[in-house]
């Protein structure tokens, strides 16, 4: 008997399931790729994979006929579908084969959330016409705001507010337009306002943000708002500034309120020359003060995620964060981002205070907090114990000792870290502080500052020479010598590194960084001059070959600053730059994806890819995708065809304002279609 009931097991495949069970089977396979195969396996596989996406990115080109391929498949289950990656990237779809008649609502006829690159307002017009259920959209835009006939206040989400009645989130984070048109349009269905639930209305490059009485005009028509996130005048010199009155009318419109993100996009600019006298805090305070805040966080019982960031300081905003973590009616506050706060902890003796009382948070960001100290974090550890996530950025204060403390305090629960433009704080110093989580942490940022600061009498800063080491965790000697020291960092799958032009990455490795088996993903992001000549060593990017599970990386010189054309006499234009750059990347033999951003000129608004950048990333032939944020020229793009895995190609202007008309030798509509006609039509070995 056993030997028969062991045949029968052996005979029962797979495919013997009951319909129902494998659907539901499928339903959990969530990468895009372990998909793609299912679905390669048999008909009966490709039909359930079909009947259970859930989301789905269309890539190709709409200009190509013919499109959608015929026979185009059904998704009968998908909600969620992205179109804002169709190559040529950034183009209109109005005159398309994808928008002429009812082809994709056909196709995906559940679909309630849509991503659309929306150049002008047509091809919103033509998709909402069908989709009148959608209840989230995205809109992404680059280009310059249209005008001409036609176009009017508004008229980019008027055919939104018209067609979908039962829409509820909008998002416009990546979306340039005037706050003009987004206020206008609101205003003008109030019936469709009132059941919005989220906004976020960032804006692409938005250098002003809402004024108060556009502010106090969405929320009046949008009463059951959950999520706001916008950017706002705070600057006192300016008419109509958002202040104590307008969060009181916010907060009284709009109660149910869970999430606000209130973000001052005026860049803070501080003036180093020797002798200059800046705007210190004393002296230019915001007109937000922290009794209003105070009663901000009673108005709002159900606020969890409360963001304030600010280019003038609060001052003494500590009561009104201990009345924020103290309150009894509602949920605890989860995550928090103070920016300009000062007085957020002091930390004086034992006693918690400041956000430190705010026992429940689990993010944390304190931004150009000029008071804060050793101690404060000291207090903050011991206060915030479910802390997983923590950024620190422009805290002039705080040094290696408090970065200890911290990691000590945290080193159950802390995972991502983020210490930015922090001047007592160099990268080796940073390393050094965090031997208790190295074990533990998945994400870290850090600024590759290979120097130690140095005190005002010219000795460099130590740390532990400070009287006050870990005294301020209250843990005596002997139970300070059960925690030891992790020397990999096994759990670290993102790194994410900041450089100043002309910088090194060598380094990295030296300061404790070598040992990182898991790390799947690093971001670089260089920012400053590059107009003087560059050195004639390389960057460094060889060294990512001691991390061996290497497959994703962002390379980000687009706040690198040169000369895109001819140089003046005595300088070098940005193509040597993107040479000492991107020397060494074809001997990275398990990269799969990267993102690049070239070096711009920004008298021109030129970002484009140079002769020696196609050259080297030809040379990494492991890659299977390659997304250039700039332009290109079509014989440098043709290298890439040379590269055998590569499956992926795509040029993305996703900054502003993107370029309108490019140059004669650069890609356009249809060099984007030979290009990838051509890279389609190679055989790739998998």
């Amino acid at each position: 008997m056993p030997s028969e009931n062991a045949q029968i097991t052996t005979m029962i495949h797979l495919h013997d399931l009951p319909e129902a069970l494998l659907q539901q089977i499928f339903s959990f396979i969530e990468p895009t790729r372990a998909r793609n195969s299912a679905s390669l396996v048999s008909r009966r596989w490709r039909d359930l994979e079909r009947r259970t996406r859930s989301a789905l990115s269309l890539r190709g080109n709409p200009f190509t006929i013919p499109y959608p391929p015929s026979p185009f498949p059904r998704f009968p289950s998908l909600s969620s579908l992205d179109l804002s990656n169709l190559s040529p990237w950034g183009r209109a779809l109005s005159n398309t084969p994808l928008l002429v008649g009812p082809t994709l609502p056909d196709k995906f006829p559940d679909v309630t959330s849509l991503t659309l690159y929306s150049r002008d307002p047509t091809a919103l017009i033509s998709l909402t016409h069908h989709w009148s259920k959608l209840k989230r959209v995205k809109l992404v835009r680059w280009h310059n705001r249209p005008s001409g006939a036609g176009i009017t206040i508004g008229s980019d989400l008027h055919p939104l507010f018209e067609n979908c009645e039962e829409i509820e989130e909008i998002d416009l984070n990546e979306f340039y337009c005037w706050t003009e048109d987004v206020t206008e349009a609101i205003r003008s269905y109030p019936l469709v306002a009132k059941g919005l639930t989220g906004l976020d209305l960032m804006l692409a490059n938005a250098t002003e943000g809402f004024r108060a009485s556009e502010l106090v005009s969405i929320s009046e028509v949008c009463p059951n708002l959950q999520r706001l996130v916008a950017p706002c005048v705070f600057n006192p010199r300016y008419m109509d500034f958002v202040n104590d009155e307008t969060l009181r009318k916010l907060a009284t419109n709009c109660p149910l309120l869970t999430t606000l993100h209130l973000v001052d996009p005026t860049p803070i600019t501080l003036n180093n020359n020797p002798g200059a006298v800046n705007n210190l805090p004393e002296n230019n305070p915001s007109a937000i003060t922290p009794a209003r805040l105070e009663t901000l966080f009673s108005s709002l019982p159900l606020l969890t995620d409360f963001s304030l960031d600010l280019s003038h300081p609060i001052l003494d905003a500590g009561p009104a964060l201990e009345a924020l973590g103290q309150r009894h009616a509602g949920p605890l506050v989860k995550s928090l981002k103070l920016g300009y706060f000062q007085g957020v902890c002091k930390g004086k003796w034992l006693h918690l205070d400041g956000v430190a009382v705010c026992g429940g948070l689990e993010s944390l960001c304190l931004k150009n907090c000029a008071d804060l100290s050793d101690a404060s974090l000291a207090a903050i550890a011991r206060g915030c114990t479910r802390l997983s996530r923590f950024e620190l950025i422009g805290c002039d204060l705080v040094t290696e000792l408090g970065i200890q403390k911290l990691a000590f305090g945290l080193r159950q629960t802390l995972k991502d870290l983020t210490v930015s433009r922090c001047s007592l704080i160099s990268a080796p110093a940073l390393v050094n502080a965090l031997k208790l989580v190295r074990g533990r942490l998945e994400r870290l940022h850090l600024d590759c500052v290979w120097t130690r600061p140095t005190a005002e009498n010219g000795a460099e800063h130590d740390p532990l020479d400070d009287n006050n080491d870990l005294n301020g965790l209250c843990e005596p000697q002997s139970k300070r010598c059960r925690y030891e020291q992790d020397e990999s960092w096994e759990c670290l799958r993102e790194l994410s590194l900041w450089l100043p032009a002309g910088e090194f990455l060598f380094p990295l490795m030296d300061i404790g960084l070598d040992d990182c088996p898991n790390l799947n993903s690093i971001t670089i992001k260089v920012e400053g001059n590059c107009r003087a000549k560059p050195d004639p060593r390389t960057f460094g990017l060889s060294i990512l070959l001691q991390f061996p599970e290497l497959s994703k990386m962002k390379l980000d010189l687009g706040e690198a600053i040169g000369y895109a054309f001819t140089a003046p006499f005595g300088q070098m234009d940005l193509s040597l730059w993107e040479r000492f750059y991107l020397h060494g990347i074809g001997e990275l033999p398990f990269l799969q994806e990267l993102d690049y951003w070239p070096p711009q000129d920004r008298e021109v608004n030129q970002r484009s890819l140079s002769l020696p950048a196609a050259g080297l990333i030809q040379g990494c032939f492991s890659l299977r995708k390659l997304f250039i944020h700039g332009t290109a020229h079509e014989h440098f793009m043709r290298f890439f065809l040379q590269m055998p895995n590569l499956r992926d190609v795509q040029l993305r202007e996703d900054y502003y304002p993107a370029p309108e008309n490019d140059m004669s030798t650069e890609m356009r509509d249809k060099s984007c279609g030979r290009f990838e006609l051509a890279l389609n039509s190679r055989l790739v070995p998998d």
